[in-house]
């Protein structure tokens, strides 16, 4: 009964909108704001009754006449709730669609940051079902943000960056987000976050069975490294140079690589170590690793015109609005 009368609820608010968008000899032009205000009102009535199609179908409608009414941040709004009514829905594409033109229209509005943000949030909702996309998302993020020279949030997405790309075993490309990554942290004088991303660095180089571009990785950054991470990063360098099965193992069950962000830890983990199989492991190396709590840092621009670059899916260029 409630839903039914949310739906009949909906319909009169989709009456009203028709109505105003109508012209007529004492009205020559349509009331745009009167229209998006009511199709978003419908929305919300077929959001209660569970009717999320409809909902969906209403706000893209809104979308439409904030923009004729260059209400670039309601349209954003509408935008980005879309995109969770999509979720209900299981339209994981139709969320990175929306996404990019909710961006799109937050940057029109003039606020970046909430633009990067609503792409990061949906990017979260997809990473387990379109991971590609996820990417571009992030990415996308981390140019917003660089328009605006804000290293510290472009390191916190460009770190998504990297470890999604490790997931995904595209090592090549996350040795190249890993090496941005330290920039951003560098330009904040971020000390402890660039010797972390140094040893993650190693482990990509190794797990790309680059053992030379490794211990060049920690040679460019290991005066970063404290101590511990040095001493580690040494050892597992020896061991892969002189194919010792045993010193990777010991080197490898280091605690701080234990603790470090899960991907990086599971890169570790199933790293091909040297003279050495998964039944020859150690009692002391565990095959469960913490959660690694990633920390952020103050930082100033550091990559010169960045905020420039295309953003594009595929070989096509994206409508984003």
């Amino acid at each position: 009964m409630a839903a039914t009368k949310k739906i009949e609820e909906a319909l009169a608010h989709i009456r009203e909108a028709e109505k105003s968008l109508k012209t007529s000899l004492l009205k020559w032009k349509p009331d745009y704001d009167l229209a998006a205000d009511e199709y978003n009102a419908a929305a919300t009535c077929y959001k209660t009754a569970k009717q999320y199609a409809q909902c969906r179908e209403c706000l893209l409608k809104a979308v439409e006449n904030y923009k004729l009414n260059r209400s670039f941040f309601s349209a954003g709004k509408c935008l980005e709730n879309a995109a969770l009514i999509s979720k209900e829905l299981g339209d994981m594409d139709s969320i990175f669609k929306l996404a990019e033109r909710a961006a799109c229209m937050y940057q029109e509005h003039g606020i970046p940051d909430t633009a990067a943000l609503n792409l990061e949030k949906a990017a979260k909702m997809i990473e387990n079902h379109l991971p590609e996309k996820a990417l571009h998302l992030y990415e996308h993020a981390v140019d917003i943000v660089m328009t605006e020279d804000r290293p510290r949030q472009a390191a916190e997405y460009q770190s998504r960056v990297a470890r999604l790309n490790v997931r995904l075993q595209k090592y090549d490309a996350a040795t190249d987000a890993i090496r941005r990554e330290i920039c951003y942290h560098q330009a904040g004088e971020n000390n402890p976050a660039i010797g972390r991303l140094t040893v993650g660095l190693v482990l990509v180089q190794l797990a790309r069975g680059d053992s030379v571009a490794a211990e060049k990785a920690f040679r460019e950054w290991g005066t970063y490294c404290e101590q511990e991470e040095v001493q580690t990063l040494e050892m597992l360098i020896q061991a892969f140079d002189e194919e010792d099965g045993d010193m990777a193992l010991k080197a490898l069950n280091s605690s701080f690589i234990k603790h470090m962000d899960v991907e990086y830890a599971k890169l570790a983990r199933s790293l091909p170590v040297p003279k050495c199989s998964q039944e020859t492991k150690k009692p002391g190396v565990t095959d469960t690793y913490p959660p690694y709590t990633s920390s952020s840092a103050d930082v100033d621009s550091v990559t010169a015109g960045m905020g420039n670059a295309s953003i594009s899916q595929g070989d096509e260029e994206l409508d984003l609005c």
